[in-house]
């Protein structure tokens, strides 16, 4: 656990340091999460076994802390970051919309997987902090139940490049999210106005209204820059973590069920630390109540690097399908 709360708090404090103490730290966390990660996954051994005992119960607590430095990174940055001079605030900014798309994400990923409905919430409004709050119903009601399949919008198909996958499956996310909460509603007989989409799109505008109030024009563009980047990375790491893996047809005309063959995986330790065993993806989508330091590394497809490396990769499309497309077949 304790290479699970150095690696994941670690940029926040930087990008910390960088608003409060010299901007040069910006630089320090940027690179740290960019290149030091990669490095450190290349130096380090695979991944453990999964974890056991005491490791499960102080791992309730990282979650806890993670949310704490996701808002309160989000505040320095917008309240007193904005107030840095332009070239001394850009690599600040680039880091906090990295650590939010490599660490906020995964942590509320796994709250919003959690039946405790104080830490469910936590996850969503994580999400909607990064005005993304309709994946909190599209994850569980949509991705979940439709992986490796045509109907989900979030699993990449062979040969299809990220940046057309990324407005396909946020248009995608937000169309079926909405519907199966409004087949959730219909079907218990609740009034439509308590859809949580009504949360999610009032929160985020909030959420702008606030970064404005507290900086003004200047806080409203780097908030939302902080939550474009967020999101392309969400959806990037759907991208390379399901890209090219189907599941076959059955002559009755279901899908065959997921297995651990439907999801990428990754075996490197510390930027597995650092997203909450978020690339032992295949284990989470065979158990998704499972907690993070649980999860393990089944006999599965395996990315040739470290999820971030492969990602960086996902971003040069002609690139990315010299390396997948015959691993993906």
């Amino acid at each position: 656990m304790p290479l699970f709360y150095s690696a994941s708090l670690l940029p926040a404090l930087l990008i910390a340091m960088a608003v409060y103490v010299d901007p040069f730290w910006g630089w320090v966390a940027l690179g740290f999460i960019v290149v030091a990660v990669a490095v450190l996954d290349e130096l380090l051994p695979e991944a453990p076994t999964p974890l056991e005992g005491s490791h499960l119960i102080t791992g309730i607590f990282l979650p806890l802390l993670l949310v704490v430095a996701h808002f309160g990174t989000l505040y320095a940055v917008i309240a007193d970051g904005t107030a840095l001079p332009t070239a001394q605030f850009l690599p600040v900014l680039a880091a906090t919309g990295l650590y939010f798309g490599q660490v906020s994400n995964p942590n509320a990923h796994e709250l919003i997987h959690r039946k405790h409905r104080l830490l469910f919430r936590l996850g969503m409004w994580t999400y909607v902090s990064m005005m993304f709050g309709h994946h909190t119903s599209a994850h569980r009601y949509v991705h979940h139940v439709h992986v490796g399949t045509p109907k989900d919008p979030n699993s990449a198909r062979w040969g299809e490049g990220y940046y057309r996958f990324l407005i396909r499956a946020w248009i995608g996310s937000f169309r079926q999210g909405l519907a199966a909460e409004r087949e959730k509603l219909r079907k218990s007989g609740r009034h439509p106005l308590e859809n949580p989409y009504i949360i999610y799109l009032v929160g985020s505008v909030t959420f702008a209204a606030a970064a404005a109030f507290l900086a003004g024009t200047t806080g409203l563009i780097a908030y939302l820059a902080l939550a474009g980047l967020a999101q392309s990375q969400l959806l990037l790491s759907d991208y390379v973590q399901h890209y090219g893996l189907r599941r076959r047809k059955l002559p009755s005309g279901k899908f065959e069920p997921q297995t651990a063959r439907h999801s990428w995986n990754s075996p490197h330790q510390f930027s597995s630390a650092m997203m909450l065993n978020a690339p032992r993806h295949s284990d989470h989508h065979v158990n998704p109540a499972r907690r993070f330091p649980e999860l393990a590394l089944p006999n599965a497809p395996m990315l040739p690097r470290a999820l971030p490396v492969m990602s960086i990769l996902a971003l040069v499309p002609p690139l990315w399908r010299r390396v997948m497309d015959s691993r993906a077949t």
